[in-house]
């Protein structure tokens, strides 16, 4: 998880998406991110993750506050900001994690906008 952060602060979109598995799954919560829904595939992975990248100026950070390792899933907490592309306003937030590590590569990621939601979908209190 930490080096897909670190590539994602590096704008390494390469870096960052090879970390996914083939089969990937992204679900992303309500109020977590830019655009919820889930997606399916390393395509359909890679073109929301794009899409992230090219909403934002370079620069946008990453902040990794917490992390978890809670047996079948890795929880993770971090709070990010920067500036968006088009309009330069200041954007900042927070968003939980669970991801599911297959064979060394992110099988399963699921974004949240509080970190009671992630531990609570995870089942552990905070």
């Amino acid at each position: 998880m930490l080096d897909h952060f670190a590539a994602a602060n590096e704008l390494d979109f390469e870096r960052a998406v090879a970390q996914f598995a083939d089969d990937v799954e992204l679900i992303v919560h309500p109020d977590a991110f830019l655009d919820e829904g889930h997606f399916e595939g390393s395509e359909a992975v890679q073109r929301w993750f794009g899409n992230w990248f090219a909403t934002f100026e370079p620069g946008f950070h990453f902040d990794i506050v917490e992390i978890r390792d809670l047996g079948d899933v890795v929880y993770l907490f971090a709070h990010h900001h920067g500036r968006g592309r088009s309009s330069g306003v200041e954007v900042s937030g927070q968003t939980a994690y669970l991801y599911t590590v297959v064979e060394g590569k992110i099988a399963r990621a699921e974004l949240y906008s509080t970190p009671a939601e992630a531990l609570e979908a995870a089942g552990v209190g905070e």
